[in-house]
């Protein structure tokens, strides 16, 4: 099997402070010091063209690259991922992940 792309969206509480979103991206720029994270993207919404398949609600957006299933469990439990959760979780008011295995 391929690897594992875990992807998250954060819609901040208070999404015009820039403050709080500054701090949202410097925490999750911290998961990439965890050993089982391949690869990290961190991004906010783009300004493409406005269609009804394109959701831009979000506020900070993560997509995390795991080698197999078992590296993002690791990624859950792992000690710098759950500071970023506390530090970080009174900033959000709605988180929605997406995880998917690369089939090709």
């Amino acid at each position: 099997m391929g690897p594992l792309v875990h992807h998250v969206f954060f819609w901040l509480k208070n999404p015009k402070s820039e403050t709080d979103k500054k701090q949202l991206i410097e925490g999750i720029k911290t998961l990439k010091s965890i050993p089982e994270v391949e690869d990290i993207h961190v991004g906010i919404p783009a300004s493409t063209e406005k269609r009804d398949v394109v959701d831009n609600s979000f506020s900070v957006t993560e997509m995390l690259t795991f080698l197999s299933e078992a590296d993002e469990a690791i990624y859950q439990a792992h000690p710098i991922h759950l500071k970023f959760v506390e530090n970080n979780q009174h900033l959000w008011d709605k988180v929605l992940v997406y995880d998917s295995k690369s089939i090709i």
